[in-house]
């Protein structure tokens, strides 16, 4: 938490938890699906084609049609440890698309199913352990793949511009995207109140409009469309073999999980930065559920014989763009995959919409998510001046490789092709940079208990000795007391805090580093710790109409917010993490 004004959307018409009348919610919601929808029926069209398996390209796209609803309807209604609770679509992962192939040449569908399931365990796994990342998955890291979503996905969309059916005139493409585009950026520009919501539909039907007077419009596959069914097909069933294409490619999966996780918890922190009116600190049990809900719903895609699934950034760019954020909206527009799923006719009436029309518009939506991911970097650089690099190296790594500029012979082939997508390769070196960039740090175990507070000092001690901070010393003793006042307080004023099987609820890690002169604390505890009242939320509003509910616990956040030049509260289902920046001098403006 920074010494700024708080940042307040003014243009949010509907945030995450406001609720909206039923038919506006399942129109709208038909609106961010229709966004999605290209998205999450293009990419296994193209896996099973590419891998000559033509007779199972539309039960794969049925499979993942329901997947990709089932997994949407858990984000925004959160059941239990499912679901993020935010307005989140699914489209088919893209960065899956070399290994899925090379799965269904090498074993077929039942190969590719059995993977595609043990990397759903994985991610389901990670999600539940996600705090052990919490040093690597950092603001920049995370910045840093939003703004390179964007880069990987607009090459595509520029591509489908281009896209004109047999006998179309060729100024029928750059018309239809013109009228698309001005649509959609006259209406969400000018545009004031409810008006502003229709600003991708009204773009999609206006490019469609001028489709059809050319002749772009395809509504022979419409017309020959089954009203109600399903495709010929089933299930193809797991691969238990375990022979070496199994093995040879189960790294690869597991692998392209791990980055796609990152690319989820990315999105999930922009949707959480753009869906409240009033700037608030980050709910990382939400990200988890983000995260476990994507497992499921890659769970059931493996099942059914489709490819994996991920998280849309295209949701939180719509808010942006809508300014609609109610998750009722990302439930309805699940709702709308399932019944498309069943509805033949009307899938096929979505499908019809001309490739530039569908790919003018998400373009002009995307464009928004750059700018989120802007945000979130740039509210890390002032914390620490290497994060600026950091982001700078990454970023234009992912450019480079995402438009074959560094090797393309040599990274053309090598690990399967697997760096050739910008975003891959981009996050990792975010990842990596990130865990070199951790410095050395010491550590003290104890109990979350005022007794312990002999023991901290001499803790501190110790290691404002070892690191040339004694300057500091006496700020950091008297942090490190309110901290633990603070947590030890917020604890006891949380009612019904959630358990945890098998987790400490009072144990404390305590660690200590030395950057750029300041000393950086990380307070662990157990997820009963602090509960559900976030300690950075409270000193951000201190003095702001909003009153803590002990008078004791307000002095104590006062006196923290005026030690420390930075705290943040990351808060998980199995831990609480609480960091401070405290140098020797008093913060500026404090």
């Amino acid at each position: 938490m920074k010494r700024s004004r708080l940042r307040v959307n003014n243009d949010l018409r509907y945030e995450v938890d406001d609720r909206i009348p039923r038919p506006l919610a399942l129109v709208l919601g038909a609106q961010l699906g229709a966004l999605a929808l290209n998205g999450v029926v293009l990419l296994p069209t193209i896996v099973f084609r590419a891998a000559g398996a033509e007779e199972l390209v539309m039960w794969a796209v049925f499979a993942s049609v329901l997947a990709c609803g089932v997994a949407a309807v858990l984000q925004g209604a959160r059941v239990r440890r499912l679901g993020a609770g935010y307005a989140l679509t699914h489209v088919s992962s893209a960065i899956f698309i070399a290994v899925c192939v090379e799965a269904l040449i090498q074993g077929g569908p039942g190969l590719l199913a059995t993977l595609v399931v043990i990397s759903a365990v994985a991610q389901g796994v990670l999600s539940a352990r996600l705090s052990l990342l919490h040093r690597v998955l950092t603001p920049i890291v995370t910045g840093t793949v939003i703004m390179l979503l964007p880069v990987t996905v607009m090459p595509i969309l520029f591509d489908m511009l281009n896209e004109l059916p047999p006998g179309a005139p060729a100024h029928a493409g750059p018309v239809s995207a013109a009228v698309t585009i001005s649509a959609i950026l006259g209406i969400a520009l000018k545009a004031k109140g409810t008006l502003r919501i229709w600003a991708p539909a009204a773009g999609i039907v206006a490019g469609s409009l001028v489709s059809g007077f050319f002749g772009s419009y395809d509504t022979t596959s419409v017309a020959d469309a089954a009203w109600f069914g399903i495709p010929d097909g089933r299930p193809p069933g797991l691969d238990l073999g375990f022979g070496p294409p199994f093995w040879t490619l189960l790294p690869a999966f597991l692998f392209v999980a791990l980055v796609g996780t990152t690319k989820s918890v990315a999105v999930t922190v922009a949707a959480q930065r753009v869906s409240w009116r009033r700037s608030r600190a980050l709910d990382f049990r939400a990200v988890q559920r983000a995260v476990a809900a994507e497992g499921a719903g890659n769970l059931l895609a493996g099942l059914a014989g489709a490819m994996p699934n991920t998280i849309n950034g295209n949701g939180v760019a719509t808010i942006e763009v809508t300014g609609v954020a109610a998750r009722s909206v990302g439930v309805a527009a699940g709702l709308v995959f399932l019944v498309l799923a069943f509805l033949p006719k009307a899938l096929a009436l979505l499908l019809a919409i001309p490739a530039g029309v569908v790919a003018a518009s998400i373009a002009v939506v995307l464009a928004t998510l750059f700018a989120v991911g802007m945000r979130e970097v740039a509210s890390s650089m002032g914390a620490n001046p290497r994060n600026g690099l950091i982001a700078g190296v990454s970023f234009w790594t992912g450019v480079a490789f995402e438009f074959d500029m560094i090797f393309p012979a040599f990274f053309a082939e090598f690990a399967g092709g697997l760096f050739g997508n910008g975003l891959t390769t981009g996050g990792l070196v975010a990842l990596l940079l990130t865990a070199l960039s951790v410095r050395r740090k010491s550590q003290f175990r104890g109990k979350l208990d005022v007794a312990e507070l002999p023991r901290i000092k001499q803790f501190m001690r110790r290691f404002a000795a070892s690191n040339d901070l004694e300057a500091a010393l006496g700020r950091l003793d008297a942090a490190t007391e309110e901290t633990l006042l603070t947590l030890m307080q917020t604890r006891d004023e949380t009612d019904g805090a959630e358990e945890v099987p098998g987790t400490a609820r009072r144990e404390l890690l305590l660690t200590a580093r030395e950057e750029d002169g300041e000393a950086v604390l990380e307070f662990r505890v157990g997820a009963a710790g602090s509960g559900e009242i976030n300690v950075e939320d409270h000193l951000a509003w201190l003095g702001d109409q909003i009153r803590v509910a002990r008078v004791e616990h307000e002095i104590s956040l006062r006196l923290l917010r005026h030690l420390a030049s930075s705290v943040r509260h990351r808060q998980y289902h199995d831990m609480d993490i609480l960091t401070l920046h405290v140098s020797a001098a008093a913060p500026h403006g404090s």
